[in-house]
């Protein structure tokens, strides 16, 4: 078993932390304008039906109408965008690297749709129905000139201001997490091994000896002991041990080596050599 020990935490460099701030400043620039264009739609709304009322333009109304209702559904939706950005750059902080991709993607449309809104509101023209050869329809700049008049004086350089610093913080956003630094914390990190130490313990087992024994089991009680069997008879000639010796059967012979059974009768024929007993008396001969 080898001794694996997590790797530790990688510390955020300050360009990754500042991405998320101009991230969370572009989603503010965008939630601020579409709080200035909600404002304002309704005197633009009164501007145009005023100038586009008794002229030859048939449903320039209408189509001014849906042309800014498409404007204000435009603004939703790049809000919407922009928090998500938001989102994304807390997922940065965390070395997400899918999300810093995300970032990179979402981003770049963002600047598409910021910097034309932007080159739209420096060029200062109306970019709505406008006159054409009929004289009784106005031009775009009488139209510019009515809008002017009933806004308020701040509402274009605001607008523009916020369309500036949200582009630069776009964009600085996206070019600081492109930095080398950015891509040493967005890497995957090795895992490092290191071989277990002599004489430790593994994490999260506790060392012997330093907790408290546990009690044992409850003995189970033994089985009943079984009657023991009983025992075979011993062979011819061997005495079983702790019985008296058997008497030797006739004709057979003691085995050699072991003494003559105590008690009993000698048979005929064992007499030992050297014997002072007389041997068998023989037959008489008829």
């Amino acid at each position: 078993m080898v001794d694996s020990h997590s790797t530790p935490a990688r510390s955020r460099p300050g360009v990754v932390t500042i991405s998320s701030y101009l991230l969370i400043l572009f989603a503010i620039t965008q939630l601020i304008s579409l709080i200035i264009t909600l404002a304002t739609i309704g005197t633009i709304r009164d501007v145009l039906r005023d100038a586009y009322r008794g002229t030859s333009a048939n449903g320039a109304e209408t189509v001014a109408d849906i042309a800014f209702a498409f404007g204000i559904g435009v603004s939703i939706f790049l809000l919407l965008l922009s928090l998500g950005l938001a989102v994304l750059g807390m997922f940065n902080n965390r070395g997400s690297n899918g999300a810093r991709i995300a970032t990179w993607i979402l981003g770049g449309v963002m600047v598409c749709c910021v910097g034309g809104n932007l080159i739209g509101g420096l060029a200062g023209g109306f970019t709505g129905p406008t006159g054409g050869t009929n004289g009784d329809v106005p031009s775009g700049e009488e139209i510019q000139r009515r809008l002017e008049a009933e806004l308020p004086s701040w509402v274009t350089p605001v607008s523009i201001l916020l369309g500036v610093v949200g582009l630069l913080s776009l964009l600085a956003a996206l070019i600081l997490l492109a930095l080398p630094k950015s891509n040493e914390f967005f890497r995957k990190p090795k895992q490092v091994w290191e071989p277990p130490v002599p004489g430790g313990s593994y994490p999260g087992y506790p060392q012997a000896g330093g907790q408290p024994g546990h009690p044992q089991a409850p003995g189970h009680p033994q089985a009943p002991g079984y009657p023991q069997s009983p025992g075979y008879p011993p062979a011819p000639g061997y005495p079983q041990p702790g019985q008296p010796g058997q008497p030797g059967q006739p004709g057979q012979s003691q085995a050699p080596g072991q003494p003559p059974a105590p008690g009993g009768p000698e048979q005929p024929g064992d007499a030992q050599p050297g014997s002072d007993r007389p041997g068998p008396t023989p037959p008489p001969v008829s």
